[in-house]
Formats: C-alpha cells, sequence, structure tokens
C-alpha cells in the first residue's frame, strides 16, 4: 500500500511543481538559510507560500518518499493556498485542485497506517 501511496504522492508533487513553474511562482534564486529557518507556520513571517513550497514542502516530502519514511497524515494546505493565490483569481484553480489533492491524499495515509 505505502508504495503506490508514494509514487501518487510523487505525481502529485510533480504536477505543483509544473504548475508553479507555469503560473511562474518558481523561483531559481533559494532563499538565505535564515529564511528557511523560521519556526513560524509554513515560514509564513521570511516566505511567501510558494517559496514554502518549493524550498521547504516539496523537498522535504520528497526526502521522505525516498526514505521511504513515514508522510505526515494530516495536512491542510488548501487553505493557505487560497488565501496566498487569491491574487490569480480564476488561474489559481489547478493549484489549489492539486493542493487539495495533495491534502487528501496524505490525510488518507494516515487514515490506513494507523
Amino acid at each position: 500500500m505505502m508504495k503506490k501511496h508514494f509514487e501518487h504522492t510523487e505525481e502529485l508533487l510533480a504536477a505543483l511543481t509544473t504548475e508553479l513553474k507555469s503560473l511562474k511562482l518558481w523561483q531559481i534564486q533559494q532563499p538565505s538559510a535564515a529564511e528557511l529557518a523560521s519556526s513560524a507556520p509554513f515560514c509564513c513571517d521570511t516566505l511567501a507560500f510558494e517559496q514554502w513550497l518549493q524550498f521547504i514542502f516539496i523537498p522535504r516530502i520528497t526526502q521522505l518518499i525516498n526514505q521511504q519514511q513515514a508522510l505526515p497524515a494530516k495536512i491542510a494546505l488548501r487553505p493557505m493556498a487560497e488565501e496566498s493565490f487569491k491574487h490569480l483569481s480564476a488561474k489559481a484553480k489547478p493549484l489549489l485542485d492539486i493542493i487539495q489533492n495533495i491534502d487528501q491524499t496524505l490525510t488518507a495515509q494516515g487514515d490506513y497506517s494507523e
């Protein structure tokens, strides 16, 4: 069950990356170590939400998959994404759908790992 779950999660992360790039929300420049070290949720005091997704969330989940470790089981990125991407209006829908899918996939796997 876990292998299939990892593969599905990897597909969602790839879709998330593609969508962030297509919306021009992907950054070449890496944030500073200080910006990445924020203890605030989503590093909201130092990073934009798309930076948090790119530099913290995607690499962290990818690392857990590569190490075959348990993925976070209770996750709700969609509300933060809705707030963060309001300025994109209708263009944000595919991105929000992918994020919703990530929330549901990770939360569902938590339900059968208990």
